[in-house]
């Protein structure tokens, strides 16, 4: 396995990692979820980079960092629902996962066709915008946390919570926006996966002169 493919490998270790700090309940659990979701992000970064300077991009890549992604931001999104600090409403992580499950369905589709699905120009936007989110609202969650280890914990909250659920609710709503947009430009760039092929055995028909 070359460098670029054990970096992914270690994104998909790490999203396990991050989930278990984002619950368990030690001081500082939500900086050292923060540090390891940066840690998930640079390795997003470089893998990418470097399978494509030393020509190391393979199948396996192109699967697994996508899912790899998915995995780590998933987590991410499902956890805010439930934390409640973070003021993300549901139906948003509702959208954003679904879109992630049909885009999953069709690089299945795909595989079952001999197609191998990179990710798109407007997916890694999206992941860029989704990433971002998250960074932000794991800030502010590391913030408050090293605030109630300090002691300034109420504090903090009457300056700052009412103000940062706003702007969560505005954060998640592009968030929620580009994935969705992104989704439908993905389908509409492979819509050729959903066209049957004519003639025996799903190919065009060799008599008819093939695809019109």
């Amino acid at each position: 396995m070359n460098v670029p493919n054990c970096l992914t490998s270690l994104r998909i270790v790490l999203a396990f990692v991050f989930l278990f700090l984002l619950w368990i309940r030690v001081p500082y659990n939500m900086l050292a979820a923060w540090i390891v979701f940066a840690l998930a992000a640079l390795t997003d970064v470089y893998d990418g980079r470097l399978a494509r300077r030393y020509g190391a991009v393979t199948d396996f890549g192109k699967l697994m960092d996508p899912v790899a992604d998915k995995m780590i931001i998933c987590a991410a999104f499902i956890s805010f629902v439930q934390l409640g600090a973070t003021h993300v409403p549901a139906w948003m992580v509702v959208i954003i996962i679904s879109r992630e499950f049909i885009i999953t369905g069709m690089r299945l589709l795909a595989l079952g066709k001999g197609q191998v699905l990179a990710a798109g120009r407007w997916g890694k936007h999206k992941t860029v915008s989704q990433v971002a989110a998250i960074i932000i609202i794991l800030t502010f969650l590391a913030i408050r946390d090293v605030a109630f280890g300090l002691g300034t914990g109420d504090r903090f909250n009457e300056l700052f919570e009412a103000h940062f659920a706003n702007f969560a609710w505005w954060l998640m709503l592009l968030t929620t926006a580009l994935t969705v947009g992104s989704g439908l430009c993905y389908l509409s760039e492979n819509r050729s996966l959903f066209r049957e092929g004519r003639g025996r055995g799903g190919r065009p028909d060799a008599a008819g002169g093939g695809m019109p």
